[in-house]
């Protein structure tokens, strides 16, 4: 290797390296980029009717602002009241499930990893140590409340940045690439927001879906704090494989307590929900969304959440759908699909594969035109 490929080897090394440490970073810009995108796909809409992209921006920014004032006006009380009960609830679900297997212990079932429940007092006392070391890290608490409110600012920041001037970050990002490739990096970058923005629009219509499906059923079952469950099954789905296993646990607690004999009916119910997400409602709504297979879904999570913890578990899934576009695009459409066998069985680039170099160099390689922006 030469000079100045070996040069370009390290600066790569370096590269990378920063990226990783900076990589909880990266992680807050993807979200912006989300949230942008899907206010981006309303501001459109609205371009449609006529309205300039100025004023399509104030009134995507203000409905935005009324729904989530109405949200935390209308839905955030009652559920957190709800979900105080629910914790306040457990205990008592733990007791009646202890009474319930030393039932089966008479019949001859030993039970003995079960721990008993401390009373309040004796909870009392081995909280005073608990409360202790809280009061002495308190700047340590304080200062990730702090750090967790600064990221949820600078989202915002970042947000209506983006929403602001698309076309000027899209630039920036695309100058990254080699001269003769920004063409076809603006198309899969078109391909990635496509794809992302289909995933987001999806994933808001099922997780409501499946809240409201949760919360009726709940309702005619007559199963207590029906808010908290609906609301709490529409936000695990946001999270594949686990979040729907995961939802059916508060509602089978709660049924534990007052009709133990619901519990069946709460399973089939949230089956039933399931599979009409699973097999009707996603396939319809998502029919342009980049699928994914069920095993690459679960290794992504897998994956995303040992790297970068809980918020790279719930970031796993757009991740992917952004992840396996440029993939796609690249490494099998520019790359693999382009190699053929020669006559003399050597391996080499097929004939079309000349046509994104020869599209860009027709005019200036550096012209700003050879990768139009996205307004």
């Amino acid at each position: 290797m030469k000079f100045g490929q070996w040069l370009g080897l390290f600066c790569l090394i370096i590269s990378l390296y920063i990226l990783w440490k900076i990589q909880q970073l990266l992680l807050l810009v993807f979200t912006a980029i989300v949230f942008a995108i899907a206010l981006n796909r309303i501001t459109r809409y609205l371009q449609r009717f006529g309205i300039k992209r100025q004023f399509a921006i104030a009134i995507t920014l203000i409905t935005t602002f009324i729904v989530i004032l109405l949200f935390f006006i209308l839905v955030v009380p009652p559920f957190i009241a709800q979900f105080q009960n629910l914790i306040a609830l457990l205990p008592k679900v733990w007791d009646r499930l202890r009474a319930e297997l030393l039932v089966l212990e008479r019949q001859q079932f030993q039970i003995d990893w079960l721990p008993q429940l401390p009373t309040v007092p004796d909870a009392i006392d081995q909280l005073q140590p608990l409360g202790t070391a809280l009061f002495q890290n308190f700047f340590a608490l304080f200062s990730n409340s702090l750090t967790v409110i600064f990221q949820i600012i600078l989202v915002i920041v970042l947000t209506l940045m983006m929403l602001v001037n698309p076309q000027g970050y899209r630039k920036a990002f695309l100058i990254l690439f080699p001269s003769f490739y920004r063409h076809r990096a603006d198309e899969i970058l078109t391909a990635s927001e496509e794809a992302l923005g289909n995933w987001l629009t999806g994933i808001v219509i099922t997780s409501t879906f499946i809240g409201t499906l949760s919360g009726i059923g709940l309702l005619l079952l007559d199963i207590k704090l029906v808010l908290v469950h609906a609301i709490l099954a529409g936000l695990l789905n946001l999270i594949p494989n686990l979040g729907p296993a995961l939802s059916v646990i508060f509602p089978i607690t709660i049924a534990l307590l007052d009709s133990p004999g619901k519990i069946w009916i709460i399973f089939v119910l949230y089956f039933l929900i399931q599979q009409v997400e699973s097999y009707w409602l996603t396939p319809t709504i998502m029919a342009k969304q980049v699928s994914l297979l069920p095993a690459v879904t679960l290794l992504a999570q897998i994956f995303f959440a040992q790297s970068f913890g809980f918020f790279g578990l719930l970031l796993a899934l757009p991740l992917t759908v952004v992840a396996k576009t440029w993939v796609y695009e690249v490494l099998f459409e520019d790359i693999l699909d382009r190699w053929e066998i020669s006559q003399d069985s050597d391996l080499v680039l097929a004939e079309p594969s000349t046509e994104i170099i020869s599209e860009t160099f027709e005019n200036n390689p550096h012209d700003p035109k050879n990768f139009p922006m996205d307004s």
